[in-house]
């Protein structure tokens, strides 16, 4: 399978004037105010609103998180993080969710700290990318080009919190193989010969501290909810090597992503299928809320040894 894109010459990488015009044929598609910023006003009572960035794109766009109240300098921090790729709705809705209706029963024993939206501009438009033609989950490194990434990481450590558990939520669509994965190799003069991604939920961990068990642990709990991704022939999802069902691991740190930049022991990132004529939008939300408190059911099992 190959594909061609309609901005740039094939072989060669985008220059300005290309970035200039993928980012005018980009239009907003939905209300980031109206589907998140709403959101978190109806928990302001059990959460504080911290706006922790201000994007100025088109328009602005302020960088909100949900923090706990009464936070404990002696209680282990979990952050949780959606919408990096602001397009994958599941995680954003996902992360709202959890604090919605889970996060109550974790706040005696954990500071919580949920990023439901990273990229706001990219929930509106519907994009992996944000205005400069910038992958925000390639892009948490020093002096990060993506203001997304790099807001997020300087708050985190101007609070200084030493975060014990992150999860970061993420799907996979079609529009992966319709219109990312070719943009991607048009922007970076490149061919894209991978065309496939998994039927169903996995986990991405860290190649560093993999904690199998934990990753274990967040599927069993994902299970009760919708199908886990099987491998491919060559016992691969999404081409790289199965670690266990479910599982493969990334080197999170050297590839600049979102579940590598606070060097939490314990890190998954989630990936979600919601095309799948398996699975609905709303199985796909509950399966990010699973994850997340199945992680943090395990990682507070294991500080209880």
């Amino acid at each position: 399978m190959s594909q061609s894109y309609p901005i740039g010459t094939p072989g060669k990488p985008w220059g300005e004037a290309e970035k200039a015009a993928w980012v005018a044929a980009q239009v907003v598609q939905r209300s980031y105010f109206d589907e998140v910023v709403c959101q978190l006003e109806e928990l302001k009572d059990y959460f504080d609103i911290v706006q922790y960035g201000l994007l100025q794109y088109q328009s602005d766009y302020p960088l909100y998180l949900l923090k706990s109240q009464n936070w404990q300098n002696d209680k282990p921090v979990a952050l949780i993080t959606g919408g990096v790729h602001g397009y994958e709705t599941s995680g954003v809705q996902g992360a709202l969710r959890f604090a919605r209706d889970k996060a109550a029963q974790y706040t005696s024993d954990w500071n919580l700290l949920i990023a439901p939206c990273i990229s706001p501009w990219g929930y509106e438009t519907i994009n992996r990318w944000n205005p400069f033609a910038i992958d925000p989950n390639r892009s948490f490194v020093p002096n990060s080009p993506a203001p997304e990434s790099a807001a997020i990481m300087l708050y985190l450590q101007e609070l200084g919190a030493n975060v014990l558990l992150h999860v970061d939520l993420h799907e996979t669509t079609d529009s992966d193989n319709s219109e990312f994965r070719p943009a991607l190799a048009a922007r970076d003069g490149t061919e894209h010969t991978n065309w496939n991604f998994p039927d169903g939920f996995y986990l991405v961990g860290d190649s560093h501290k993999p904690e199998a068990a934990m990753q274990r642990a967040v599927l069993d709990a994902v299970e009760k909810i919708t199908h886990i991704a099987e491998a491919d022939e060559n016992n691969q999802l999404i081409g790289s090597p199965v670690v266990q069902p479910g599982v493969v691991n990334y080197d999170t740190k050297a590839l600049g992503l979102c579940a590598g930049m606070t060097g939490a022991p314990y890190v998954t990132t989630t990936e979600v299928y919601p095309d799948s004529p398996k699975s609905s939008a709303e199985q796909c939300a509950l399966a990010q809320v699973a994850a997340v408190t199945g992680a943090l059911d395990f990682v507070h099992s294991q500080a209880g040894r």
